[in-house]
């Protein structure tokens, strides 16, 4: 009984430790002064990942009347409107290449544009974000731990009952010799599974909260959505079509998911087609699920800074991202985004 009981501490133990090391490994490294987001899109892509930057984008374009919503969800270009930056010219072409015109098909080719894509890379090389997928293996370990160290927990009942009821075991009832090492376990796999999943880091969070305080005072829309994601948006009337699209674009990225499709990142925007198959290829980058202060994407991703399942990281807060990006948590393997969430995907702050 001895041996059993140094054999369960010294196991919980040792995963503890090299699950703790093998999380300080992956931080992402960050050299010279810490770094700063660039722009509005970073910042949206930070709360809600490639769906939150669409959202802003689309909120600006519908504010000032370069696109116009006609019918239940279905937006058209104004004659002569211009893209005020790519994210807005991802959305326009999206629109010019779905011929339903329906919000949530824009939304999600908008998402696969590589210039909306890109932003995630550009701040996946400087430090602010984790890599698709990259969690994935951590999470599990801490998942299986904690799972494990459950069931050892309950198990250590009955056995206690019996050893005591054979008076075989040490005057100390097993489960009080047990319990402590079991229950650290448990919350360190715990804890760890859920720093596993985050896709934005420690220096990324740093420079999603400086530049919210540089725009606290800015009221517009498309500004409190790319900080905020959806939940930020407050005109009613845009959110009663952002807010279903993006639900909408979560459910048919589930659906991708579920038949099985593999991630993809097309090399130019006329890859994605206003087709009834758009929504067979799940986005590479989903949306975040920690998105900040918990405001942001929206769509859960998951977990993780990727998007869970997808790695991606997904999504923070309301109803931005991943969600339709496919990443609900899930969006796609790795390429598909955590992490999040997303993170589809959490908050963390």
């Amino acid at each position: 009984m001895n041996a059993l009981i140094a054999l369960v501490w010294i196991a919980v133990a040792t995963s503890t430790v090299l699950l703790l090391v093998a999380q300080r490994r992956a931080r992402p490294p960050v050299a010279g002064p810490a770094p700063r987001l660039h722009d509005l899109s970073e910042a949206a892509f930070m709360a809600g990942g490639p769906g939150a930057v669409v959202d802003a984008a689309l909120v600006s374009l519908l504010g000032d009347g370069r696109l116009a919503i006609g019918g239940p969800g279905i937006i058209h270009v104004r004659s002569g409107a211009r893209a005020g930056d790519p994210a807005e010219r991802a959305v326009l072409l999206a629109v010019q290449q779905a011929p339903s015109g329906w919000l949530h098909r824009i939304r999600y080719s908008a998402m696969l544009d590589p210039a909306v894509q890109e932003i995630g890379d550009a701040l996946a090389a400087r430090g602010l974000v984790a890599e698709p997928g990259a969690g994935r293996g951590r999470r599990r370990w801490g998942k299986l731990q904690a799972l494990l160290c459950a069931l050892l927990a309950f198990a250590s009942i009955p056995i206690t009952v019996v050893t005591l009821a054979l008076d075989a075991g040490p005057r100390i009832p097993f489960a009080l010799t047990v319990l402590p090492a079991l229950i650290t376990g448990l919350v360190m796999g715990v804890v760890c599974a859920k720093r596993a999943g985050r896709r934005i880091t420690p220096a990324g969070r740093a420079a999603l909260g400086e530049i919210r305080a540089q725009h606290v005072g800015n009221p517009a829309p498309h500004v409190q959505t790319a900080l905020f994601g959806l939940r930020g948006l407050q005109d009613p009337y845009l959110r009663s079509h952002l807010v279903p699209a993006a639900r909408e674009a979560r459910l048919a990225a589930a659906q991708a998911r579920a038949a099985g499709h593999r991630p993809h990142r097309p090399h130019s925007s006329s890859g994605t087609s206003g087709s009834s198959d758009e929504f067979a290829v799940p986005v590479v980058w989903c949306a975040s699920s920690d998105g900040g202060s918990g405001g942001g994407g929206g769509s859960g991703c998951g977990s993780g800074p990727g998007c869970g399942s997808s790695g991606g990281s997904c999504g923070g807060g309301g109803g931005s991202s991943c969600s339709s990006s496919g990443s609900s948590c899930g969006s796609s393997s790795s390429s598909c985004g955590s992490s999040s969430s997303s993170s589809c995907g959490s908050s963390s702050s």
